[in-house]
């Protein structure tokens, strides 16, 4: 029985597919233009198959809520729109990539001008009679289904076998036996104990309002440049260069806390125009294990009002340094395990130490330093805290999906745009979101019993080291590996 949905609105494969086209297959050589001409044709066949697999799971009650089938069909249309789909005046995404990839080999003299202008006739081929016609099955199937969807969208509870399926999937995401009714009651005490420290920092900014109030203020204070940027070009600029002075400011800091460090750079850019959506969350797409290929942070900036200020540090810390871009780039270039452990995942331990990461930026200088930051991060804990409440409220104590958002703007300052997108994720993403919180105090866990057991002896580089040489972990097997480390330092 299929319980995922094949199609969905984060990250689906149908948007994939043209970035992995666009930002990762290089082309240096006439063959190698062969190959993303063969890639584009292949595609087609591709999203064909999985259609046929969503096909199959709709046979069998599996849909995904109804803003799922319209987000899908957006974004498929927006693909195959342009040149050299319809006769509009504007080039499609993959076209002007094929153009600009083909005039490279051109101007370099790799290939005559006659050459290619032949591999773009046997692109714009591959685009129009294979490609095309694969998200058309996709967006023909999408429009005929979604009537069959329903209106509310509804956890994983409401599918067949959805109570075992959601149990699965939390021992699969979380690498532990919490069961749903444990992670909730987490996610609870959790957001208590944070909305404390909150209190403390709303105090200090001098505002003598409730802490709701506080959250209210700096929801709708749009137009206040101490808050937001401008939702302008030179405003997303400003994010892209305010985030990226952030990453660089840190990495001078990180040779005194790690003793591994990445080879590979790092760069903050805008995601997309064909996937990039409203206040939905930034994200980070690994570089290349020889370091050729940077790691990239990438930023939705559509709606820069669903972008607060006070959030651009912490997230910069948690999706590039010393966060996302440093496990992953580590792991990759990892030798002395066995290959495929360099690049598997594990999303307890890759997200738990990425929201590690953000609470250790705090011990390094020059983070950090005003109130509004300070309040981001723990805007950004407590955002976690609230995913183990809201994920498990959904999927296994059937909350509505407006509960849901309820309980999340009752205790974050986050935009409500931002807040509708991420509980749309959960909706179809069951159990992920609860792996960053559960990762992240674990792994607090195993430092405070190395700093107690080491005394003295105990070294902060050594010991995130130690984390981070395995690559990503089960939470279980990273415990055995530090006490493993504990034990040989005691005896050295």
């Amino acid at each position: 029985m299929r319980r995922g949905y094949v199609f969905h609105q984060m990250n689906g494969i149908h948007s994939f597919y043209p970035t992995l086209m666009m930002n990762y297959h290089r082309v240096e050589t006439e063959q190698d233009m062969k190959d993303y001409v063969s890639r584009l044709s292949a595609i087609g066949g591709a999203l064909a198959e999985l259609t046929g697999q969503a096909k199959l799971s709709a046979g069998e009650g599996v849909r995904p809520p109804l803003f799922a089938y319209q987000t899908v069909v957006k974004e498929a249309q927006s693909i195959i729109s342009g040149v050299p789909f319809d006769t509009g005046s504007d080039d499609s995404s993959l076209w002007a990539d094929a153009k600009a990839k083909t005039a490279v080999l051109v101007e370099s003299g790799v290939v005559t001008q006659e050459q290619g202008d032949a591999l773009l006739k046997t692109a714009r081929n591959a685009l129009i009679n294979d490609l095309a016609p694969g998200y058309q099955t996709l967006i023909t199937f999408m429009n005929d289904d979604i009537k069959n969807t329903s209106e509310s969208a509804l956890g994983v509870h409401a599918l067949p076998d959805g109570a075992a399926y959601y149990e699965y999937r939390l021992k699969n995401i979380t690498t532990t036996d919490m069961s749903a009714k444990e992670i909730h009651q987490l996610g609870l005490d959790e957001v208590k104990r944070i909305r404390g420290e909150m209190e403390v920092i709303k105090e200090k900014d001098g505002f003598t309002g409730t802490l709701q109030e506080y959250f209210t203020k700096i929801r709708d204070s749009k137009d206040d440049e101490k808050y937001y940027y401008d939702n302008t070009d030179e405003g997303r600029q400003a994010y892209i260069d305010d985030a990226t002075a952030a990453i660089e400011s840190l990495k001078k800091e990180l040779p005194n806390y790690f003793g591994i460090l990445p080879k590979a750079d790092l760069v903050v850019k805008r995601v997309e125009a064909f996937r990039e959506q409203d206040g939905a969350p930034q994200h980070y797409y690994r570089g290349t294990p020889d370091g050729s290929r940077p790691g990239v942070y990438y930023a939705h900036l559509s709606d820069m009002k669903a972008m607060p200020k006070n959030e651009l540090e912490v997230i910069a810390y948690h999706e590039g340094l010393p966060g996302h871009h440093m496990q992953i780039s580590i792991a990759q270039e990892l030798e002395g395990i066995p290959k495929f452990r360099t690049q598997a995942g594990s999303t307890a331990y890759s997200e738990g130490w990425a929201l590690y990461t953000e609470a250790l930026a705090k011990e390094m200088p020059n983070t950090y330093i005003t109130l509004g930051s300070e309040f981001g991060r723990l805007g950004s804990e407590i955002w976690r805290a609230i995913r183990l409440v809201v994920d498990t409220g959904m999927h296994h104590k059937q909350w509505s999906q407006q509960d849901a958002v309820n309980f999340f703007s009752e205790n974050s300052p986050a935009p409500l745009q931002t807040i509708e997108t991420e509980i749309r994720r959960y909706l179809v993403i069951p159990g992920q979101a609860t792996a960053y919180k559960i990762g992240m105090i674990e792994i607090q866990r195993l430092r405070k019993i190395s700093e107690d057991q080491l005394g003295d002896k105990f070294d902060i580089r050594a010991f995130h080291d130690t984390v981070l040489s395995g690559g990503a972990l089960p939470l279980s097997m990273l415990e055995r590996q530090v006490k493993s480390w504990i034990a040989e330092t005691l005896t050295n």
